[in-house]
Parts: structure tokens; sequence; C-alpha cells
């Protein structure tokens, strides 16, 4: 029987989709076990979350670091050491930089509340909603040297034309919560 895959987690808020893949992995619908948390914020209910599914827990402050060069050799670092070998971003409010892509890269990836291209970066539903956009969506990408531009692995698409933003965003969470176990999963057996 051959060990499972190890994901590392990075988040910086709430943690829903961390939530999403940790209960995926323990259902055994991802077959791989959620081996380390790295969060930016260590005030983070995120955090919280990785404690009670045991899992540990890297929580930093970025301005504890000389450069960001500096901050990411120590995060590769910390991958190697506990063996990752998907990097997960759900939520992690940073962009990754030429240190981690150089020794992760390829083996990094996203979920976006978009239907990339449109409405790459930081408040992408936001941005859909204030165009008027009637079909929204969630996409799943790897992540590279752009924002939010690297190939996509998978999209889901939903109709909305309500106004209520907080209604909006249980949608799209609703979604990722769906798709990005379900796309780990297919990525970890090779489809």
């Amino acid at each position: 029987m051959s060990q499972k895959k190890r994901l590392a987690v990075f988040a910086s808020g709430t943690g829903t989709n961390f939530e999403a893949i940790a209960a995926a992995c323990e259902a055994g619908k991802i077959p791989a076990e959620v081996a380390l948390l790295v969060c930016d914020k260590p005030a983070a209910a995120v955090v919280g979350r990785a404690a009670r599914h045991g899992v540990k827990t890297f929580a930093f402050q970025p301005k504890d670091y000389p450069t960001k060069v500096d901050m990411e050799s120590a995060i590769a670092d910390l991958l190697d050491e506990n063996g990752i070998d998907l990097v997960c971003l759900a939520g992690y409010m940073r962009i990754i930089a030429d240190t981690l892509l150089s020794r992760y890269g390829g083996r990094i990836i996203n979920i976006h509340p978009s239907l990339l291209p449109a409405f790459p970066g930081a408040r992408a539903v936001e941005q859909a909603m204030d165009y008027g956009v009637k079909v929204y969506g969630v996409t799943v990408h790897y992540v590279d040297r752009t924002v939010d531009g690297g190939r996509i692995i998978a999209q889901q698409a939903f109709p909305y034309e309500g106004h209520d933003l907080d209604e909006l965003l249980g949608f799209v969470h609703a979604v990722e919560h769906e798709l990005y176990p379900a796309t780990i999963a297919r990525l970890l057996v090779g489809e």
C-alpha cells in the first residue's frame, strides 16, 4: 500500500477551505493528509481549526524576516522537512514569489472566487458584482509568477442575479468547499 500524500495548506483567515480539505482527507475523499498549515497571521481563526484537526501549524509574522526571500526560504525548508507533496493555497493573501516557485513550482495550487481570467486578485467577488455579471464561479489553478494567471485546473460556474454580497459569498464558499477537495483528489490520483 502506498504512503498517503502530504498536503500543506496556506491560509490567512477563517479557514473554511482548510476545514473542507481537512475533513475530506479525514473522510477518505482525498487520498492524503493535511500535514501542515502555513499561516501569515498567528491570530487567524484557521490556526484554531488546524489545532482541532491535529495539524502542525507554522504561524509567522512576515515582518520577522528581513526579506521576502528569507521568509519564503524558511517556508520552503519547512515544506521539505515535512515531506510535502502538494501546496494548497486557501485564502492565503500573499503573492508567492520566485523563492517558493523555484522549489515547489508545479506543486502549488490556488482556489480563486471568480471564473478566471476574469477578476483576478483581491476582492474578485465584489468586482464581479459591481460589474453586474450574471454568472459567477470558482477556479482552481496552478500558481505561477502572475497573479491568478496560472494554468486552470478546474472551474465551476453558477448563476446569481441578486444584490446581496453576503448571500453571494455564501454560494461561492459552498462551491469552493466542494470543488477544491474534489480537484485535489483528482490531481493526487493523476487524472
